[in-house]
């Protein structure tokens, strides 16, 4: 069975929870003010004022003041008069009984897309998982009613900064990508040279290379800049952990979806001081 290609970012979607808990994908209603004047979409993260809901711009994170991701809301059409259930709230609707849906579990496990800026597509890697990263602030889409929102990918040595808004758990294998191979030539700090790479790589894209016996060695690293199909060098995060050997074959793979959770102190959860 072939997996839809990953062609643009979608907010954040819970799929599971930590610690192996059982997961029954509940959430909790929350009051949208009526006539609220920011559209939220199906991946947004929310938070609350007043003790409503309103849209966040999370980026580098926001301590304390997260309630969770959006997941749809109902309210009665000021036109119809009748009940309305709405991947996506449209600004400024006039209805005093509006419903936001939210995941609101501060052990939520969400899945989302890795971009390198809006919504360029780039990559998770293994050197990721454990890592803190931020988040790309878009305007979802009222044509589909899902969020846009991303996952950044990093371009240096490992994000451990407390404040940013996810950490990373996993990777999505169902739709990663093989980059090809390519064979090794030498290395400068984290300049790898090599034989013409078969595809583009990537901001992201995970690196490894197979060992005499044919087994996968990691090198906890991944590609720092992008490169072009045809290049015959690219730069790494940071210098492998395990050094290539001598023509050895390098292989690229591209995971465009990542598993994160919200981090520790961003959900209003597991925050001691109370949102005002």
């Amino acid at each position: 069975m072939a997996y839809p290609v990953v062609d643009a970012p979608y907010g954040l979607q819970p799929v599971n929870l930590i610690g192996g808990q059982v997961f029954a994908g509940s959430t909790r209603e929350y009051p949208i003010t009526n006539g609220y004047s920011t559209s939220i979409f199906y991946g947004d993260y929310v938070g609350l004022s007043r003790g409503e809901i309103v849209r966040l711009s999370v980026s580098t994170g926001t301590a304390g003041n997260q309630t969770g991701i959006f997941l749809g809301c109902s309210f009665t059409n000021p036109v119809t008069k009748q009940k309305q259930f709405q991947q996506f709230w449209p600004a400024s609707t006039a209805a005093g009984d509006a419903v936001a849906i939210v995941s609101d579990d501060p052990d939520a496990v969400f899945k989302g897309v890795v971009c390198s800026a809006t919504t360029v597509i780039a990559s998770g890697a293994r050197a990721m998982i454990g890592q803190n990263l931020s988040m790309i602030n878009n305007t979802g889409s009222s044509a589909s009613g899902n969020s846009r929102n991303a996952i950044l990918a990093p371009t240096s040595t490992p994000a451990t900064t407390s404040s940013l808004p996810v950490r990373v758990l996993g990777l999505v294998t169902d739709t990663a990508v093989s980059r090809g191979t390519a064979t090794y030539t030498s290395i400068s700090t984290a300049t790898v040279t090599c034989s013409a790479l078969p595809f583009a790589l990537p901001i992201g894209t995970d690196v490894g290379s197979l060992d005499s016996n044919g087994q996968y060695i990691s090198s906890g690293s991944f590609v720092d800049t992008a490169a072009s199909a045809g290049a015959t060098s690219f730069i790494l995060n940071q210098a492998p952990a395990t050094a290539f050997g001598a023509s050895s074959t390098l292989v690229f793979m591209q995971y465009p979806e990542i598993l994160v959770k919200i981090n520790f102190g961003q959900h209003q959860y597991y925050a001691g001081t109370s949102i005002a």
